[in-house]
């Protein structure tokens, strides 16, 4: 039943997919985004997965040699730390619907000679990568970001190698223990994110505990052999 639901929406024109939540990208997809102001954003000790890099990178299991996507990869945070964890064997495909970041990921690979690093840029409802290019996925606080997530998942799901990984850490949606910000943002909380993962095609493996995640949650998939 997935298998036919994946070569369905492979199929079928990406624009039948409505978005699930229209304008959530405006901001990023302005041709005229400044990166210095979302550095002040996203690289700051006071945002949870900035300051928990460190425990959320061991989480991924990330070994020298593999071939990582840093899905919404932003400012490039974690692209420079998974380019230094699978070393020069591997490789790191850092994906974005914005040029600008990808521009300012290119300079810091540079700057930090990081020979490791291709960026990507996609449309809004495909990640852009060949078909089982990759070995882990990673999606931090940018899955509630997927406007056309049933196409984005097709394309994720065929970009993986058998065995492969996904990794997703978003934002714990809880009425009355969110915040309004997180509840007027996030469009649906864990367990919609994992069911709709699930159907397509990726197997929940486990929920890891990562210290320092206290308004996240991290889940990893499989996808099967």
């Amino acid at each position: 039943m997935k298998t036919a639901l994946l070569l369905l929406l492979i199929l079928l024109p990406l624009a039948a997919e409505e978005s699930v939540r229209p304008g959530i990208n405006e901001k990023f997809l302005d041709p005229d985004l400044k990166v210095d102001d979302w550095l002040k954003r996203f690289e700051v000790e006071s945002r949870e997965v900035f300051d928990a890099r460190r425990a959320v990178l061991a989480a991924c299991e990330v070994k020298p040699g593999m071939r990582v996507a840093d899905i919404g990869a932003g400012t490039g945070l974690y692209t420079r730390m998974f380019a230094e964890a699978v070393g020069p064997k591997g490789w790191v495909y850092a994906v974005e619907i914005n040029g600008n970041f990808l521009k300012h990921i290119q300079a810091r690979a540079k700057q930090e000679g990081h020979r490791n690093i291709t960026t990507v840029l996609c449309p809004e409802d495909s990640t852009g990568l060949p078909p089982e290019s990759i070995d882990l996925a990673f999606l931090c606080d940018v899955y509630h970001h997927f406007e056309y997530p049933m196409s984005s998942l097709a394309s994720l799901e065929q970009a993986l190698r058998p065995g492969g990984v996904l990794i997703l850490i978003d934002f714990i949606r809880i009425e009355g223990k969110s915040s309004d910000w997180v509840m007027g943002h996030v469009r649906a909380g864990e367990e919609v994110f994992r069911r709709e993962i699930e159907d397509a095609g990726l197997k929940f493996d486990a929920k890891l505990t990562v210290p320092g995640l206290k308004e996240n949650y991290c889940l990893r998939f499989v996808k099967p052999e």
